[in-house]
């Protein structure tokens, strides 16, 4: 059910709004409000997915509507209902944020065609809200240690600039989240986040990869393809286990990091790309640069910020949070009721060794919670949690 919000002082029109929109969908649920301080406090009260505004009122005019609307529910679609006298007016409320206008009296199709539009806008907006709290949700970064709040203070201040930024730590540490909260609280949050595994691509397929390709470049190319970086255009592209690409490849990435352009394999034609780089490795750069396996320049355009992500072994003082954490999602994706760990419990797995990091400690969570009873304690992890 669709609702939606009339604001008009005029009962004529008002009854003209809601007869048509009643009679062309039943799934339209129609309010009334006769000026637009009555018209506000209903929206404060309801959700509503779309309002259709007058600007001439009393009391309270449709801008002032416009403009108390959008700091209460800014999501809602506004449309502004404008006289012959109104127009310019209604361009300008365009300005501030209003969804359309429609003209007195109002055209029966371009009333229709309107409210189907916003109404699906709402549900995109919606949508999109939903699935970026997802995301967030999935990359929640959990710890208060010293290091932890190190790593956090840092992705404040680096996130809003266009800085690259070179993850390193271990397999396993979270070094992706890292890179999410990067791309989340930076200005290009609106934008993409491509990621990019360099080590899961085979070396003769990561340039395709990131810069795309011309039909017919090579034996299987049977169409043009765009890369990752345009596809990241305008956002963040995250080559995880960059320590892993080619040379070739990493030559290619240095050009697009100084000409901010990249071309197609098998193309000579160059495409203008607006990216951040955020990088991530497990390996020490500066030994794989000895060794002639990692280009030096490379390394000083991506290591512009470096954040370490250390062992799960240097900060056991986050165990505790991270099982609490753990264990609520772990109970929603079985749909079982949050089974506690006893003191003991957490003690034993804040001395465990954990070579594989967070990653190991969710699977031992898991594992945990699925195996044991109503609580999980230290007999359950002598049992379940050895390696």
């Amino acid at each position: 059910m669709h609702k939606i919000l009339i604001i008009e002082d005029e009962a004529a029109i008002r009854r003209v709004l809601v007869k048509i929109l009643s009679e062309e969908n039943d799934s339209y649920q129609v309010f009334e409000a006769e000026d637009g301080l009555s018209g506000i406090e209903m929206i404060k009260k309801e959700d509503f997915d779309l309002v259709l505004c007058d600007i001439k009122m009393p009391k309270m005019d449709g801008v002032e509507v416009l403009e108390a609307s959008k700091k209460i529910k800014p999501e809602i679609p506004i449309v502004m209902i404008s006289g012959h006298g109104d127009l310019d007016t209604a361009v300008n409320t365009m300005r501030l944020g209003a969804f359309d206008y429609i003209s007195k009296p109002p055209d029966l199709n371009r009333l229709l065609n309107t409210t189907r539009i916003a109404l699906d806008s709402k549900e995109l907006v919606v949508e999109n809200t939903r699935l970026k709290k997802k995301v967030s949700e999935k990359y929640e970064m959990i710890g208060e240690s010293p290091s932890m709040m190190q790593i956090k203070e840092m992705i404040e201040k680096v996130a809003p600039t266009e800085a690259r930024v070179l993850i390193t730590g271990a397999n396993g540490t979270g070094k992706e989240i890292v890179a999410h909260w990067l791309h989340q609280k930076s200005e290009r949050s609106k934008g993409a986040m491509i990621e990019v595994n360099c080590a899961a691509i085979p070396s003769e397929l990561i340039e395709s990869e990131l810069f795309g390709h011309k039909k017919g470049s090579f034996t299987g190319a049977s169409k043009d393809r765009a890369g990752k970086f345009e596809a990241a255009n305008n956002g963040t592209i995250f080559l995880d286990e960059i320590g892993d690409m080619s040379l070739s490849a990493q030559a290619k990435v240095l050009r697009a990091l100084q000409e901010n352009k990249i071309s197609r394999v098998g193309s000579d034609n160059d495409i203008k790309i607006n990216v951040r780089v955020i990088a991530a490795t497990n390996k020490d750069l500066k030994k794989e640069i000895e060794e002639g396996k990692f280009r030096e320049d490379l390394y000083h355009r991506l290591a512009v910020i470096l954040i370490n992500v250390p062992p799960l072994n240097e900060r056991r003082e986050d165990i505790p949070l991270l099982i609490e954490h753990f264990s609520k999602k772990i109970a929603v994706e079985h749909g079982t009721v949050q089974k506690p760990f006893s003191p003991k419990a957490i003690k034993m797995l804040q001395d465990y060794d954990w070579t594989g990091n967070i990653r190991e400690l969710r699977n031992v969570v898991e594992r945990l919670i699925i195996l044991s009873n109503k609580e999980v304690n230290e007999n359950d992890v002598k049992l379940f949690a050895s390696k």
